[in-house]
């Protein structure tokens, strides 16, 4: 995950996927109080699940799918100095030998010494020689590709950058799209939650001055949820604090199940 203005953004896999609808699935997002997000994000969600979608919707389909055809291509540079190396350091152990033969060769016959064997040994060597010497080359050449594959991943991987950034960007504008069209909704809402003033709530997502876990009984209240939500004994307790008696389910205008699983138990009739 990565933090943005507006929260966390997922990455990796689950950002393709969940980024095309700008938020993971309603329930997702506001199958539990708290919800440990953004308002941004709720509001979002809660517009989702109303059949609202963004203006950029089809751009960010295009930037994923942009996004998901740019691979990384992986590139071994490591591998290809090490044959270098290697074949250069063979290379260099055989032109010793043969230096060392030829001296041999020319002290044997110095002394009129036979030098059959040498002279094979030599021949030998000289041919090891020029197989190492083509092994250099061809890993020498080798490696000029994988520094040309490794510019290229370097050019791409920069590319993936730029879009994510890009997706980034049009995902925040969405939700704050989103999040603008059903603002009027969730400041009614306010006005059923206990211990918020809807005036607190300003004109807008950014302008937002009550209690957070307020504001997500709010977004989870104007929201078309296909389930239960799941509600933690803090948040009951909040409820039960501020709100004179209301049961949960009044204030959310959803089925509740508390945190043990069970449905509606001590959150109310």
């Amino acid at each position: 995950m990565r933090d943005g203005p507006d929260g966390p953004e997922p990455d990796g896999p689950e950002a393709t996927a969940a980024g095309r609808d700008v938020v993971p699935s309603p329930e997702v997002v506001l199958g539990r109080i708290p919800t440990e997000t953004t308002l941004h994000r709720e509001l979002a969600a809660a517009a989702r699940s109303r059949g609202r979608t963004a203006s950029v919707r089809a751009e960010l389909t295009g930037l994923h799918e942009r996004l998901a055809s740019t691979a990384v291509p992986a590139v071994d540079l490591d591998s290809a100095r090490r044959r270098v190396a290697d074949a250069g350091g063979e290379e260099e152990r055989l032109k010793e030998q043969i230096a060392a033969l030829r001296g041999d060769v020319r002290a044997r016959r110095s002394v009129d010494a036979d030098a059959t064997e040498t002279l094979a040994e030599l021949e030998s060597t000289a041919a090891a020689l020029a197989r190492a010497q083509t092994d250099r080359i061809a890993a020498e050449q080798a490696l000029d590709g994988a520094r040309a594959r490794a510019d290229r991943a370097r050019d791409v991987r920069e590319c993936r950058l730029e879009l994510r950034d890009r997706v980034e960007n049009r995902r925040r504008d969405a939700r704050r799209e989103l999040a603008r069209a059903v603002y009027p909704a969730f400041r009614g809402a306010l006005s059923v939650v206990p211990g918020v003033v809807p005036d607190d709530a300003g004109t807008r997502p950014s302008t937002y001055d009550g209690p957070r876990l307020a504001a997500s009984l709010a977004a989870v209240r104007i929201a078309e949820l296909d389930g239960p939500v799941t509600v933690d004994e803090s948040a009951a307790a909040w409820i039960a604090e501020h709100g004179d008696g209301i049961a949960v389910r009044a204030v959310i205008d959803a089925e509740t199940v508390d945190q043990h699983g069970d449905i509606s138990g001590e959150l109310g009739p």
